[in-house]
């Protein structure tokens, strides 16, 4: 249903368990992407694992040059990074990860239409394992996002909604083999929608966000304030990025940029990659305020809104977002948001 290997975006699940799939892939151990007219053969029977070119997920054995891409056995203690030293991914791969690992970027150039080794392929390869591929490899090896006890229940990713698609314990039929093809369906939807997602509006905010970061101090002249011509950008990665790669003397505290309403916003960059901590938020007499009794309070006529976490804030107009930004600078936020 879409043009993409079964194996290589992975079946992720947690117990209880489908049985692994066995792809009957031609061509041998040539160390290339085999070809995606794949039978799958799904079974943990010797006999049946013997005759096929590829074993994924099965057969207790990581043998890449055989075309055995397995990680429950106990030697197994791989990584992106041990596998693939230029790269700095430490989680233990699952199987999912192994073939990513190596047909990953032959995938990506085959649906790009793009060089294997070009930046564009090289670039969204490591996005799509930060992004999608690693969590795979951690849940199924059991390995939690943080230290300590999680605050609320996170039952709706991936993983799950695939464990989801497994038969209930007291159904009287217990056939996993729709459910397998639902996955595979779900996995791989997902894996070329993320895809697209990050090739057609990820990628090409990078050079805006990077014309943006070059032209700050036209912004304003502490050059920590950053304006974007236009809201919706994913800007926050490629900030950290472009900050290391331009080594800025100073760090970049606030964005502005305008809203589909013609409005504009002030939003604070965060401490961290994935982190809800701002580095500056607005001040903290600010939030959860709007219009007249914010602006009253801020000294700044046409005030919208700021966030009860002081993260964002609106206003009205460019230059009145301008003022709440430099203002927040010169009260430095109070404490941080949460």
């Amino acid at each position: 249903p879409h043009p993409l290997p079964a194996a290589p975006p992975g079946v992720p699940r947690r117990h209880p368990e489908p049985l692994p799939g066995c792809p009957r892939w031609p061509g041998g151990a040539s160390g290339r992407c085999p070809p995606q007219d794949a039978e799958i053969v799904r079974t943990r029977d010797p006999q049946r694992l013997a005759g096929c070119d590829v074993l994924v997920d099965v057969g207790g054995e990581y043998d890449p040059g055989r075309h055995r891409y397995d990680h429950h056995q106990r030697s197994f203690a791989e990584s992106m990074r041990s596998l693939r030293p230029d790269k700095p991914w430490s989680t233990k791969l699952s199987s999912a990860g192994l073939v990513y690992c190596h047909f990953g970027a032959q995938i990506l150039a085959a649906l790009l239409g793009q060089p294997e080794d070009g930046p564009v392929v090289t670039a969204l390869y490591d996005k799509l394992y930060e992004n999608f591929v690693e969590e795979i490899d951690a849940m199924d090896n059991g390995i939690a996002p943080a230290a300590g006890e999680p605050r609320y229940a996170l039952s709706t990713t991936l993983s799950a909604r695939v464990g989801h698609l497994n038969p209930r314990w007291n159904d009287p039929e217990q056939d996993t083999e729709a459910g397998f093809r639902r996955a595979m369906e779900l996995v791989g939807s997902e894996f070329l929608e993320r895809l697209d997602f990050y090739h057609r509006a990820w990628l090409p905010a990078r050079a805006l966000v990077e014309e943006a970061v070059r032209r700050r101090l036209e912004v304003d002249a502490s050059g920590q304030v950053l304006e974007l011509p236009q809201g919706g950008c994913p800007w926050q990665e490629h900030v950290f990025q472009l900050e290391r790669e331009l080594a800025l003397p100073r760090p970049l505290q606030l964005v502005l940029f305008p809203d589909r309403g013609g409005q504009w916003r002030v939003q604070s960059v965060p401490a961290a990659p994935h982190s809800f901590q701002s580095r500056l938020p607005l001040p903290e007499a600010w939030r959860g305020l709007r219009d007249e009794a914010l602006s009253e309070l801020a000294g700044i006529p046409g005030c919208v809104f700021v966030h009860a976490s002081g993260f964002i804030g609106g206003h009205r107009s460019r230059e009145g977002a301008l003022q709440m930004a430099r203002r927040a600078l010169e009260l430095g936020g109070g404490t941080e948001g949460t």
